[in-house]
């Protein structure tokens, strides 16, 4: 969960009902985490469209205490998932809002039930070692991180493709991205959104990324795509993608073999990226980057050098 979600909330609309999802079996709508936020005429975010977030919403609104429900979706449901999910239920209000410095969450969602092992070994990990747990239900008690770190992404370039690319990993939520090209006037008018940075030479700043971010070059210029993917290599990254065309890549291995790369390490970045199924509309190419870069994401692999899975011509 995360602080700045609640307090939010709080702030707009008052206390709310929370309804996670703590555990699934099978196949099920949404991932352990999920939530609604919800209030009498209104409701946030989703654990999964349908019957299920249908008759949750109508739970919530019954100003239900801490609950515990665990749901086959087929029996229960008349759903086609085949799986089975567990839902907690509670009452936010200001008071359960983690302090400053928390690093997880830790609550009985049933009454007078002694905390399990793995929760008093995930505080003393927490205190002693800055760990964030993972979520876990278990024992009646339910487990889960407080504002855990988002991972970095950094998009070079504000063009069409930058901007369609933001417009759909941003909703997202899960990623920290920093949006880097040479002009202010390049980006979209908005007073929120990813961090901007700019810089005559964008390829300056690449010293500020850190080891493990995720990269998107998709600028207005092959001479900086060059010098990006030449930095970007000689300082190390999680994963790399370049957009372009099969042609332009066998170009860039050659000039990137002179300025002293191996080919081991040019192999790192993924060019071509997107899916040229797709279509070549700047949305399109944005939608086959992103799946690219979720699958690599949803994998978990912490190897250094993942990279943005290839497929195909990006443009």
């Amino acid at each position: 969960m995360r602080v700045a979600d609640w307090q939010e909330a709080l702030a707009a609309h008052g206390p709310f009902t929370r309804v996670v999802v703590a555990e699934v079996k099978g196949s099920v709508p949404r991932e352990p985490g999920a939530e609604l936020r919800v209030w009498p005429h209104r409701f946030e975010g989703t654990i999964g469209g349908g019957q299920l977030e249908f008759e949750a919403l109508a739970r919530a609104r019954g100003r239900i205490g801490r609950r515990v429900e665990r749901i086959p979706l087929g029996p229960a449901m008349g759903q086609c998932c085949g799986g089975a999910v567990t839902l907690c239920y509670e009452r936010i209000t200001e008071s359960q809002v983690p302090r400053a410095g928390e690093m997880l969450r830790a609550v009985a969602m049933t009454p007078e039930t002694p905390a399990p092992l793995f929760v008093h070994r995930a505080q003393a990990r927490a205190r002693d070692r800055g760990e964030r747990p993972a979520l876990r239900f278990g024992g009646g008690w339910l487990l889960e991180p407080v504002d855990p770190p988002k991972q970095p992404l950094w998009i070079w370039g504000a063009g069409h493709v930058g901007r369609a690319l933001v417009n759909v990993l941003e909703p997202l939520g899960t990623l920290a991205i920093t949006w880097v090209d040479t002009d202010a006037r390049r980006f979209p008018e908005a007073s929120q959104g990813p961090a901007r940075l700019i810089a005559e030479n964008p390829a300056d700043l690449v010293p500020l990324s850190p080891a493990n971010a995720q990269h998107v070059i998709a600028t207005y210029s092959h001479a900086l795509d060059l010098e990006l993917c030449h930095r970007l290599l000689s300082q190390g990254f999680a994963g790399c993608g370049l957009i372009g065309s099969a042609t332009k890549w066998v170009r860039f291995r050659n000039r990137l073999r002179i300025l002293g790369h191996s080919d081991a390490q040019i192999s790192r970045i993924a060019c071509p990226i997107g899916d040229p199924t797709l279509g070549k509309a700047p949305e399109a190419i944005a939608i086959g980057i992103a799946g690219a870069l979720l699958k690599t994401l949803s994998v978990q692999s912490d190897r250094a050098g993942t990279a943005i899975p290839r497929k195909g011509r990006a443009g």
